[in-house]
């Protein structure tokens, strides 16, 4: 067997191994086939391919899926249907076999456009899928068919077709395809365009002189038919180097843009700045006339100008612009692939200072990730079940980092004593780090957009915070965010929803993180690497409430698309409970406050917010309770609150706080949640020291607040249930 199939086979059993993990995580280990999808999804993402993707099986006589994807300007449907073997060395995956997927999931796609929603049961994913293809099917302007699979096709390329006005395409993605992806060393396949080829001529282009410089730019005039058709084909790939530039131009028009396309087409040039661009390659021609163009280019990606771009193409969609007489100027610097990821941010940072403070990129070489990289290295996680080995959490800063420490061990020996010490269900990568911050950060409207744009949010949010540099014990309350959100899919799983489980589970543990105010216990999930039963409880109990909530949308909405929604969110903790308490008893004794500099270490809570910032960062929708308590009083004020202890015990029927110090003439008021009785110790504290204030109801929660006792120290005995009162409880 030669180098190149014995390197292929490798990465197939590596890849077979991260699909057995995977089902193994999420509670489904004979669910193979839909692991494989998910992870191919997850991987499209990352690589461009699509914009967002989700796994959802279904076969009936003449049609099967595996998945779907419908970008957000619904002009582009994705269809996925999985061939899996989970065989080595990888099996061939016949023309025929090809064929037969290919027809089913075209089928499907044509079934669905009808009324096949009818027939389906409304809670299901299934249904979900049918009928937002149904709804969405007089504007698709695309329809791509991708053919997932581990093994080697055979089959050879298929052109695409036009099927009642919509370009339906083909694409098969095999075990060769997403190896070479990954030896190449990149995370995605680079944009190449051919002008003379594809467009019949050159751009031509001013060469700027070279001064010793470690790039090359052009100047560079495009026409707005080339750029529009340009994005039309690729759309957000070009713009994924830049988040700012990603979320920007993702299904957003700038009204002023379309004005001048639609009335001042001659004067677009004039008014509008361009766009900025960069190459990894640049090939140029002489023109008849004199002067260069160019003729080809590779790696392109727009870091500057990336809503003008959008702006022209949804102009051609959505109003029929010609925008054939349309000219943008361009600025093209060409850099060398290697230094891609590094030069672009960069670029766009300074092309634009005023949004400076807003710049990020999708690399992860932002020194937060590269300092949790370090420290996932060197934090040893505590030794569980009675044995003394401990162990360590990997962060797979970049992809594939996992398989080629694994690699370098070289012996079998040293690579069992390396699986060991770095367990392959404690690897966690940059989109899971995004996605357990943000379900903490109680943003799960966010995290249901999926990978990719979830972790271009939480890279915008934590680009505009104060320079922070993550710490040993913000790693470990990480790991314990980690440990939870897995734990909690398991668990979900087991409840048979039939569907939607990604969802649920990031508005679960947001709504427990909203009940509890952040108090669940983070150092006691990481000294014992697992949650408690109670708090497993308390899991599956919010489960069931945050599951009815997100499977009936106002108006009968698409489910999937509602859950993307703020309003999702702003309803879900407004819910009355049905399952009794849904707050555990293992919460943390403490809700500490940072007042960090701006060099200071990260705190161990979470990302700052702004203002006075929690270390679990609140709510993006505080409640009314949180933005009178961060207002209310000075610095002494507010740390005579952080001294407040939580008692672990929140069990009794009758709470009681007890006024440990507190100084003459100050007096204490108790701000109570809804439905409680307080007895509340009235007079100067000086009079009350040493007594006990009541609180009754220990099945509601009740806050306990000293105002106006800079001085007071109080050790709480709360009930079970920790919520915030809500509207007219103030």
């Amino acid at each position: 067997m030669s180098g190149p199939e014995l390197e292929l086979d490798e990465f197939a059993n590596n890849l077979r191994q991260e699909v057995l993990l995977n089902a193994d995580l999420e509670g489904e280990e004979a669910l193979l086939p839909e692991a494989f999808t998910r992870l191919m999804l997850e991987r499209l993402e990352e690589a461009g391919e699509i914009e967002e993707g989700y796994a959802c099986y279904h076969r009936d006589r003449g049609i099967e899926v595996s998945g779907y994807g419908l970008e957000e300007d619904a002009e582009v449907l994705d269809l996925f249907t999985t061939t899996y073997r989970g065989e080595i060395p990888p099996p061939t995956v016949g023309k025929p076999d090809v064929e037969v997927a290919f027809r089913r999931l075209h089928s499907f796609w044509v079934t669905a456009s009808d009324s096949y929603h009818q027939a389906l049961e409304e809670s299901s994913e299934v249904f979900d899928m049918a009928i937002r293809i149904h709804q969405v099917r007089r504007d698709l302007a695309k329809v791509r068919l991708f053919l997932l699979t581990d093994g080697i096709s055979r089959s050879e390329f298929r052109a695409a077709e036009e099927v009642d006005g919509v370009e339906v395409s083909y694409h098969i993605w095999d075990i060769r395809r997403l190896h070479r992806l990954a030896v190449s060393g990149q995370l995605r396949e680079p944009i190449e365009i051919d002008f003379v080829s594809r467009f019949g001529k050159a751009i031509p282009c001013l060469h700027a002189p070279g001064n010793g410089a470690d790039y090359l730019a052009y100047l560079a005039i495009f026409p707005g038919d080339v750029l529009n058709d340009i994005y039309a084909q690729y759309g957000p790939r070009l713009l994924e180097l830049n988040v700012r530039s990603f979320l920007q131009a993702r299904g957003k028009v700038n009204q002023g843009i379309r004005r001048t396309i639609l009335e001042e087409p001659d004067r677009f040039l004039a008014y509008n700045n361009g766009i900025s661009a960069t190459a990894s390659e640049v090939r140029l021609t002489d023109l008849p006339g004199g002067g260069k163009a160019i003729r080809s280019i590779k790696g392109l990606q727009i870091v500057n100008g990336g809503q003008t771009t959008a702006s022209l193409h949804h102009a051609v969609r959505r109003d029929r612009a010609d925008v054939s007489h349309i000219h943008i100027q361009a600025k093209v610097t060409v850099v060398d692939e290697g230094r891609l990821s590094e030069i672009v941010p960069l670029i766009s940072r300074y092309a634009n200072s005023q949004n400076r403070i807003n710049e990020a990129d999708f690399s992860a070489n932002d020194p937060f990730h590269v300092r949790i990289e370090e420290l996932s290295r060197t934090v040893w996680a505590p030794a569980t079940g009675g044995t003394q080995r401990q162990t360590k959490w990997f962060y797979e800063r970049a992809r594939g980092q996992y398989a080629d420490a694994l690699g370098r061990e070289g012996t079998p020996a040293r690579q069992r004593k390396f699986k060991q010490e770095h367990p392959p269900n404690q690897k966690f990568t940059k989109t899971d780090l995004a996605k357990f911050e943000n379900t903490w950060d109680q943003l799960p409207h966010l995290v249901s957009r999926g990978a990719q744009k979830n972790f271009a949010e939480f890279t915008l949010r934590l680009s505009t915070r104060r320079k922070v540099v993550p710490d040993d014990i913000y790693f470990q309350q990480f790991v314990a965010k980690a440990i939870l959100f897995r734990r909690a899919e398991k668990l979900v799983s087991a409840q048979n929803f039939g569907g939607y489980r990604a969802n649920i589970v990031t508005y679960t543990l947001a709504y427990l993180a909203h009940q509890t105010a952040h108090r669940i216990d983070l150092e006691r999930i990481w000294r014992e690497q697992d949650i408690s039963g109670a708090l497993s409880d308390a899991i599956v109990q919010a489960s069931h409430e945050v599951h009815r909530v997100l499977t009936n949308p106002p108006g009968g909405a698409n489910v999937t698309e509602w859950a993307k929604k703020e309003a999702c969110w702003d309803r879900v903790p407004l819910s009355p409970a049905r399952h009794g308490s849904t707050s555990p008893t293992g919460l943390s004794r403490r809700r500490t406050y940072w007042a960090g500099s701006a060099q200071s270490p990260l705190p161990s809570g979470g990302l700052p917010s702004r203002g006075a910032t929690p270390l679990a960062s609140r709510p993006s929708r505080a409640s009314r309770f949180w933005r009178k308590r961060d207002a209310w009083g000075s610095g002494q004020h507010r740390e005579a609150l952080n001294r407040m202890r939580l008692s672990d015990h929140m069990s009794k029927p009758r709470a009681r706080a007890r006024i440990d110090r507190a100084a003459p003439s100050r007096q204490i008021r108790c701000l109570v949640a809804e439905n409680h009785s307080a007895v509340v110790a009235d007079g100067p504290l000086g009079a009350v020291t040493g007594a006990h204030v009541a609180v009754e109801g220990a099945e509601q929660a009740a806050w306990l607040v000293a105002l106006h006792a800079p001085d007071c120290r109080a050790v709480m005995r709360c009930p079970s249930v920790m919520r915030s009162p809500r509207r007219g409880h103030t």
